[in-house]
This record gives structure tokens, sequence and C-alpha cells, in this order.
């Protein structure tokens, strides 16, 4: 009886959170369509040199699309022809190969990253049209692909393996016996130990690369030398956030940044100025919001490039998405209506989407208000519970608009993807 007691009372307690929390709902301002434009309109300041694009979710058809419609945008008014997902290294380099030199499938490319947030219809029909237009454009027009996350082994240490068997065969069969047992697969069942006897092996092979490097680059070429050296420091990532699990989250944002930085300075030696960058918005935002209190990569990107760096962050109304269902793989739709004063503020719009400008923004006495002041907005990873939809603290980031994105882009009903098993 107790027990049943305690159970009507948790249920009721969830419901009144629940009603409470939809009861939050902000004004629509007059005059809204004067602040928005559509994404392949939106203005980015000349001097800007990383753009970085926010995911709400990663589970809707809009998002996922929204990857394509900003890069063209950016392609066409800002020459940007570097593409940066929060994806594998490794992964990005196959989707790279194929993209430029048509090796394989859309779809067999974008299964390399071994991200089933990306098995979508939306991520091949992306990395299709990369390659097709590749195809229409001289070498110096041609896009770049890369992932700068390191979360997973596999392909990252076949690119490093292949680069050896190159320069030293010897010293590729040494190294590929070292690192037999490192895989995605089998990457969650490594013990410490084993995880610090592959940390030293890397460091072999970082000191390896450093100390024949003239060699080695006589041997390939200075590219592929440094593409060699960062997929070694990536799989030297990767063993570390196994080594540090308690600084997981803060450690993998700092090289988010720093595998960011690398590929904008190695495209800088082959002319694009300009890259963009396509992630969660908690990786994008500028000013480290998330209540687990880590810095984020945006935050990074920020400090190091200022007003160069420009952020777009995303937000929806109504979104159904898919998601793992709590701890297990399976997964599930879910439904949730989201309020804040911004998203509130354009509900009375007819358009589906938009892109908010905040320096336009701040035209409006209202607007300039509400972008100021902190918002809760929408942030929902790959994993998610129904109960979570009772306490926006789950599915939401509190943050100052303005301070951490220079625009963002509204969905007012967002729909699911479908994850191709």
């Amino acid at each position: 009886m107790t027990f049943l007691k305690s159970c009507t009372l948790f249920i009721a307690v969830l419901s009144f959170t629940a009603f409470l929390s939809g009861c939050g709902k902000g004004e629509a301002i007059e005059n809204a369509d004067q602040y928005i434009s559509t994404v392949d309109q939106m203005d980015i300041p000349d001097d800007v040199a990383v753009i970085g694009l926010g995911e709400a979710t990663h589970g809707n058809v809009e998002f996922q699309e929204l990857k394509q419609t900003v890069f063209e945008t950016l392609m066409k008014k800002e020459n940007v022809r570097v593409f940066i997902l929060e994806g594998d290294f490794g992964g990005g380099q196959q989707i790279n190969n194929f993209i430029v030199n048509g090796d394989g499938t859309a779809e067999e490319a974008v299964n390399t990253l071994d991200y089933s947030i990306y098995k979508t219809e939306q991520m091949i029909d992306l990395v299709q049209w990369m390659h097709d237009y590749n195809k229409s454009v001289q070498e110096d027009e041609k896009i770049r692909f890369y992932g700068n996350d390191m979360q997973r082994y596999d392909f990252t240490k076949k690119e490093l393996l292949d680069y050896f068997y190159v320069v030293n065969k010897d010293t590729a069969n040494n190294y590929e016996e070292q690192l037999k047992h490192v895989s995605n697969e089998t990457m969650r069942e490594l013990t410490t130990e084993q995880l610090k006897k592959i940390d030293q092996t890397i460091n072999d092979i970082i000191q390896d690369l450093q100390s024949n490097k003239a060699i080695y680059v006589e041997h390939s070429s200075p590219e592929d030398f440094a593409f060699a050296t960062a997929n070694a420091q990536n799989l030297k990532q990767r063993t570390q956030l196994f080594l540090n699990d308690k600084d997981y989250t803060h450690l993998r944002d700092q090289y988010l940044a720093e595998n960011l930085q690398w590929i904008i300075e190695f495209e800088k030696e082959r002319g694009n100025e300009k890259v963009f960058f396509s992630g969660h918005n908690g990786h994008v935002e500028k000013t480290s919001a998330s209540p687990a209190g880590y810095k984020s990569m945006g935050h990074y990107v920020n400090e190091a490039f200022g007003e160069k760096y420009f952020a777009i962050g995303t937000d929806f109304m109504n979104s159904k998405f898919q998601a793992k269902n709590g701890g297990s793989n399976e997964r599930k739709i879910f439904k949730l209506e989201n309020h804040n004063d911004l998203v509130d503020a354009f509900s009375d719009l007819e358009q589906n989407i938009f892109y908010v400008d905040f320096e336009k923004s701040r035209e409006s006495d209202d607007l300039s208000t509400i972008i100021s002041k902190k918002q809760k907005m929408a942030n929902i990873g790959d994993e998610f519970r129904t109960w979570y939809t009772f306490l926006k603290m789950f599915y939401t980031i509190e943050m100052v608009p303005d301070q951490a994105y220079d625009g963002v882009i509204i969905v007012k009903k967002a729909t699911p993807t479908k994850v191709i098993e």
C-alpha cells in the first residue's frame, strides 16, 4: 500500500511538473518577419574564418538537412570549401576519399563514421551531393570533408598503418602487432593496463614520426606525413579518453577544438581560408553553458578566433525525433513541445524554417531584450527517456543566446530521421 501511494505521489509530481513546464509560453512579437530570412539568404561577415552550425537534436530530418543548406549557402556567398563534422577523424578520411576520388558508395562512406546518428538518408544524400559536385569542378574548387572527433579507432588506425607500410614495412608490421587488439568492437573491453600499453605504443609511433620525418616525407609526401601524425594524435586522444574517464566530456571538447584547429591550419596551407563545422549545439555554442561545467569546443574556438568565429545555433517549437531509448540500443520516436521566449517570439510566422540574425534582432527592443537574457534552449543528444520531457533541464541548456551564438535557425515543426541499420 505504501509503495502504491509513493508511486501515485511520484506520478502526480511528474504530471504537475509537466504542466508547469508547458506554462512558460512566451508571446509572439509584432512584425517578426522583419528580423528573419531564409537560410540561403543569411548574411555572414566577410572577415569570419570559422562558421559553426549546431544541432538541437541529432534525430531530426530538418537539422540534418540544414548541414547541406547552410554549407551550400556558404559555398556560394563565402567561398567555403571545407566541411567538418562532429564525426570520426579516420572515417572522415574515407568520406573525403569517396567525394574526391569516387571510391565506393555514399552509404559505405557514411558507415565508416560508425555513428548511428549519421546512418540516415539525409547524410547519404549529403555525401552523394558532395561527390557529384566534385566531379563537376576543378581540383582547387573541390569540397574537402573531415571528421574532428576521436571516439573511434578502426579507420584512424588503418590510415596510420597504411602509411607505415609505405614508408617502413618492418615498422608497420611491428606496430600492427602491438595494436592488433585495438578496434571499435573491442575498445570498451580493454583493461587499464592494456590501455596504458596502447598509449605507450602510440607515443613510440609519434616519436618515430618526429625522428624520421625527413626520410618518411621523401618516401611519401608532406601531406601524407601530416595526416599520419594527425592519425597518431587521434589514436592517443581516444586512448586518453578511456584512461581519464572522469574528465571524458571536458577532454573530448578540448580534443575536438584541437583537431578543428589542425584542420584549419592544414587547409589554410592549401589556400582554404574558411571552414564550416557542424555538430551538437553544446559543442558549437561559445559560452560553455552546459550545467556539467565543462569548457565547450565553441568556447575554445571563440578564444582562438574571436570575431572570426561565427556560431549558429538551432532550436525548435515542436519535434518528433528519434533517439536511443534510455540506456538501450533500441531507438524510439519521442515527441516534445518546446517553449522559450526566443522561439515563441516567432510563433505566429507561417514559415517552418527560418534564420534569426542577432545583429538585426537588436533593432527590435523586444528581441534585443530576449536574446540578451537567459533562455532554456533545446539540446538533445543521442539518448533520451520519456520522463525527460517532464523537466526542461533534461532537454535544454540555459544560455544567453547572443553570447552563445551569432544567430539561430528555428524549426517550428521537426520530423524524425530513420536510422538505416
